[in-house]
């Protein structure tokens, strides 16, 4: 019986106490997860009802929020139902999912980001054709792109990762992400090409071509005049903050995966939650205060709803 449960589930192993803690866990997971909810959910519907928001840059920041969204989704239920139950387990099957879920959108994030400095470069640095380069119809291409074009590459190494056979059944993880890899039998060597192959394409180029756009834009603004420079650091400043955290968790995440024997058991568990954390949660903090035209939205929204309270 043991082996059929254990052939057909994963244990997820990743947890310190989880049965002294319990109940904490829970209301942490579900607290973190109705923030993500509510400034992520606060973000959309402010670019989606306020039509001065109806740009480009705010539509991509609303894209992201999004995808942090769909992100979280993906993983907070699923701690939830964990931390209350006697075993924290899941199907081969349901893991598969999930991994796929959390490689899309998290890729999906870099190439958001880049979507956002491709933006600001024309914005800045080709301000006479902004309008005719960024249209609807570009717009349009590059959310699909964002979304589309990582998830197609992900569900490769998904495929892959779900045909290999498994000879440890217990995962040192609290979610489906590469700690499963140290489950197989033997090691891959397509799916460890395939991984480096998908990691340049929607990490390495995206972050080079945000690198580069910036560079361009702070050599064109150095030379321009204050009100210029003042416009492209308030703009710029709030992505290239949120790529710098999200680049260290990802990073954080290939040290859970290569260096995952030589961890203690609460540093892999904390580097994991500041995956799932910091990023859905600091986008929307980052975005709301640091974008002007956002804040005084939120500002005016929060006033509203003050006066009614009162």
């Amino acid at each position: 019986m043991d082996a059929e449960f254990n052939g057909t589930f994963i244990t997820l192993g990743g947890f310190v106490d989880v049965d002294k803690y319990r109940y904490l866990y829970f209301v942490i997971f579900l607290t973190l997860y109705i923030l993500i909810l509510f400034t992520n959910g606060t973000i959309i519907c402010l670019i989606c009802i306020h039509r001065n928001l109806h740009e480009p840059m705010y539509i991509f920041i609303a894209a992201l929020s999004l995808n942090s969204l769909l992100f979280s989704t993906a993983i907070y239920p699923k701690l939830c139902i964990d931390v209350l139950s006697k075993k924290q387990t899941i199907s081969h099957s349901a893991c598969m999912f999930q991994y796929c879920l959390y490689y899309s959108f998290a890729a999906a994030d870099f190439l958001l980001l880049s979507a956002m400095a491709y933006d600001r470069y024309v914005s800045i640095c080709q301000p006479l054709q902004y309008p005719t380069i960024m249209g609807k119809r570009t717009v349009i291409v590059l959310l699909t792109l964002a979304w589309f074009l990582p998830a197609c590459e992900v569900v490769v190494a998904t495929v892959v990762n779900s045909q290999q056979k498994l000879c440890d059944f217990t995962t040192r993880g609290i979610v489906c992400n590469n700690t499963i890899v140290k489950l197989h039998c033997v090691k891959s060597a397509f799916l460890t090409f395939y991984s480096l192959f998908v990691t340049m394409n929607v990490v390495v180029v995206p972050v080079m071509f945000i690198l580069f756009t910036y560079t361009k834009i702070f050599i064109i603004t150095y030379h321009s005049c204050a009100e210029v420079r003042k416009k492209a650091a308030e703009t710029c400043f709030p992505h290239l903050m949120v790529l710098f955290i999200f680049l260290c968790l990802v990073l954080f995440d290939v040290v859970i995966a290569r260096l995952e024997s030589d961890l203690p058991k609460i540093v892999r568990l904390i580097m994991t939650l500041q995956i799932v954390v910091y990023n859905p949660l600091f986008n929307p903090i980052m975005y709301g205060v640091k974008m002007k035209a956002i804040w005084k939205h939120i500002k005016r929204l929060f006033c509203r709803l003050v006066n009614k309270i009162i």
